[in-house]
């Protein structure tokens, strides 16, 4: 699986998706091997464009596989290549990470 970083894209979700499908596209849609798009952490407004993306790159590379990450860090974007690697079936995901986990839990009190 290769590992595809993506940087450098505006910070407006509608003009990181321009600039996405005018620089990246063309070489993701060469790969001869399955991917792993790094995104960058971004806010909420990011995931429609980069899942609905993720998943048209997907279908376009079948039977390869196109999955991407989001956010995280460099152990976090290894241990989910480490993941796809051995998930065969998964195709057109988008994963977001956070080296944080879900945070401290809540014991009930009843």
């Amino acid at each position: 699986m290769e590992l595809v970083r993506i940087a450098g894209l505006p910070d407006d979700p509608l003009e990181a998706a321009a600039a996405f499908h005018v620089e990246q596209v063309a070489p993701v849609r060469a790969a001869t091997t399955d991917l792993l798009l790094v995104f960058p952490a971004a806010d909420h407004t990011h995931r429609g464009w980069r899942l609905a993306a993720v998943q048209m790159l997907a279908r376009a590379k079948a039977p390869l596989r196109v999955n991407a990450v989001a956010g995280g860090s460099e152990a976090s974007v290894a241990a989910a290549a480490e993941y796809l690697a051995r998930a065969p079936g998964l195709t057109g995901q988008l994963i977001s990470l956070d080296d944080a986990g879900a945070g401290a839990v809540i014991a009930s009190s009843s």
